[in-house]
């Protein structure tokens, strides 16, 4: 779960990591309500995921009340890289005098944390990485909750930082680091991380991901991604533990199995075929008949799938269970086709009841075989 970036700050201040004061904002009439909030100059940023979003004109700066309403209501419903800006973030303008970047990753080999440090940050970082590595210092860390000083210190000398810095970014960096084990997060990153002209260091743009896994143990973060979910299907999907996936806004094809290696091997296989498949939905495993059939009626519910096709490779998902939910769910779901590959657990028993529901179900051995059913309705 990647956390637009107020978001980032409200998390930032939980956990008193210096950061910017802002508001957000959805309407062109909710920023007259900002205006005398916060001091001139201020910073109105486009909320979207996805980087850049100053080359995109995402960024913009207002001296006054005018100019906020109409940076405001320029950035508002913009378009950056096919996302929508629907709220923008607005905050008090910094005065910098340097930036650089701090971030806890993990590392996949030791599944262990990385912190990343370098006295020169900024949209750039990447190229610094490239071509100036000594100007970076990265440390994996042992597990825990807290940071020792003597890592901060090794990472202050190997990057020549200030004296005068040492304290505040000792500080920051334990408490980024507990906010990042806590919140079970994949990637905490600061960047930049500014010197103001007042001396101070201070997070001006924070991006914070969170594990998906965990997310039922931080309900502040699955609230906050319901709100920003816009198709009504996903939300309907994840009430039932599913994974509900929009792939195209045109295709006439909706996937149904169980499990994402299963999904993306389908997806590729009927395009490559010239067929396009519109949604998809991940049953992840275990499901029951009644899972099935609600399963069913989200994906028919999408009103340009006229052919689903399940596929279905069970082991703790058994066979006959996914067949039962196929014929309670028969008499509910308006497509015109339904192709259906089931292999493992009880499956001569499932193929049975499927067998015995009759109307337009194509059974097929295989994912193969089940690309190949698709394409000949297709032509028909």
């Amino acid at each position: 779960m990647k956390l637009l970036e107020y978001k980032a700050h409200e998390v930032f201040h939980e956990y008193e990591v210096p950061s910017i004061k802002g508001f957000t904002v959805s309407t062109p009439e909710e920023l007259e309500r900002v205006d005398g909030k916060l001091e001139y100059p201020v910073v109105i940023k486009a909320q979207v995921q996805t980087g850049n979003r100053g080359k995109a004109g995402g960024i913009k700066f207002a001296e006054n009340r005018d100019q906020l309403l109409k940076q405001g209501a320029e950035i508002l419903g913009m378009s950056i890289k096919g996302l929508e800006v629907k709220r923008i973030f607005i905050t008090e303008k910094v005065n910098i005098d340097k930036e650089m970047y701090l971030s806890f990753t993990m590392d996949r080999k030791t599944k262990l944390g990385v912190l990343i440090f370098s006295p020169e940050g900024g949209v750039d970082i990447n190229e610094i990485v490239e071509k100036n590595p000594e100007k970076v210092a990265k440390v994996i860390l042992p597990a825990g909750e807290e940071i020792d000083d003597f890592t901060l210190q090794y990472v202050i000398d190997k990057t020549g930082l200030k004296q005068s810095y040492h304290d505040e970014f000792k500080n920051i960096c334990k408490k980024l680091y507990r906010m990042y084990v806590h919140y079970d997060c994949l990637l905490a990153e600061i960047n930049p991380l500014v010197i103001t002209s007042e001396g101070h260091l201070k997070a001006l743009d924070g991006k914070v991901d969170i594990d998906d896994n965990a997310l039922y143990r931080h309900p502040n973060v699955k609230e906050f991604r319901d709100e920003i979910t816009e198709n009504p299907l996903v939300l309907q999907a994840r009430g039932f533990d599913f994974l509900y996936i929009p792939i195209k806004d045109r295709g006439n094809i909706g996937v149904i199995s169980n499990g994402s290696g299963m999904i993306m091997s389908s997806i590729d296989l009927i395009s490559k075929r010239g067929m396009e498949v519109t949604c998809a939905l991940d049953l992840g495993g275990g499901a029951t008949a009644d899972r099935i059939q609600e399963a069913l009626k989200i994906v028919a519910s999408n009103p340009q799938v006229d052919t689903i096709f399940i596929n279905i490779f069970g082991g703790i998902t058994r066979c006959d269970e996914i067949a039962e939910g196929v014929q309670q769910s028969i008499d509910e779901i308006d497509t015109n086709r339904l192709v259906i590959r089931l292999e493992g657990t009880n499956k001569e028993k499932g193929l049975q009841i499927i067998r015995n529901i009759g109307g337009n179900i194509e059974l097929v051995d295989g994912l193969y075989e089940g690309v190949d059913a698709l394409a000949e309705g297709m032509n028909k």
